[in-house]
């Protein structure tokens, strides 16, 4: 029989341990995400879909949101730079401002299931945005964000109208185009957020380029051949 004697300190220490590794997986984790955060702003600027320090780009990890900060440009960032809010908007990490459209960001958390979420000024998207409200159903690609890609109703950048409007024209979609602004999409990764916005931004460039023949007019896609769509792409990919 043991006759050592328990006085809780193991037990105690234990515990130090534990939350010890629990705080230092949590400070991992945002870490790698803004690490994200920051290559996805930069790849929108190297591809085109910003310009300057135009768009912004952020996720979720828990109860935090990972945002570009307002007007800094995006290859000064660095590991250093990290800027967090709380799903009210409060910030709880870095001293630079996040982005002028965080109730954007911030709607689009608090209102989906969203992990990320990507903004840009996309030429082609934003130049569609001023002239339908809605995007033409030109290719299957619209199935990709979940039906015919809305344009929500123009309010200034930065407030709350702007962020309601978009929620209108994401409902049940995962993307959408601002009217004279350019575009939301988002996703359970950066990557799937970025590639949606990609998507958006090649169809509606394909739109625009048909419909600038002379003499013709683009042949659509019936919302029966988009449905048609949507249920083979349930199973498309690898599996697993």
């Amino acid at each position: 029989m043991s006759d050592r004697h328990e006085d809780g300190s193991g037990a105690t220490a234990a515990q130090d341990t534990q939350d010890a590794h629990a705080a230092h997986d949590a400070q991992d984790a945002v870490e790698q995400a803004w690490h994200g955060v920051v290559a996805t702003a930069r790849r929108t600027a190297a591809e085109g879909l910003v310009v300057g320090t135009s768009g912004n780009v952020s996720t979720r990890v828990g109860d935090l949101v990972l945002v570009t900060p307002s007007g800094v440009p995006y290859d000064r960032l660095g590991p250093g730079d990290t800027v967090a809010v709380d799903l009210e908007g409060r910030q709880v990490l870095g001293e630079l401002t996040p982005t002028s459209e965080l109730p954007l960001h911030l709607a689009v958390y608090r209102n989906s299931d969203a992990a990320a979420v990507v903004h840009t000024h996309a030429v082609h998207a934003t130049a569609v945005s001023t002239l339908v409200p809605e995007v033409p159903l030109v290719h299957y690609a619209a199935a990709m964000l979940g039906g015919p890609v809305r344009t929500a109703a123009y309010a200034r950048y930065g407030t709350q109208e702007l962020a309601d409007n978009m929620l209108g024209a994401l409902r049940d979609r995962t993307g959408c185009l601002l009217r004279n602004h350019g575009t939301v999409t988002y996703g359970s990764t950066l990557d799937e957020a970025y590639d949606r916005t990609a998507q958006l931004e090649w169809m509606c460039r394909l739109w625009l380029t048909a419909s600038s023949v002379p003499g013709h007019s683009p042949s659509l896609l019936t919302r029966a051949q988009l449905d048609e769509v949507q249920d083979a792409l349930k199973g498309y990919g690898q599996p697993g």
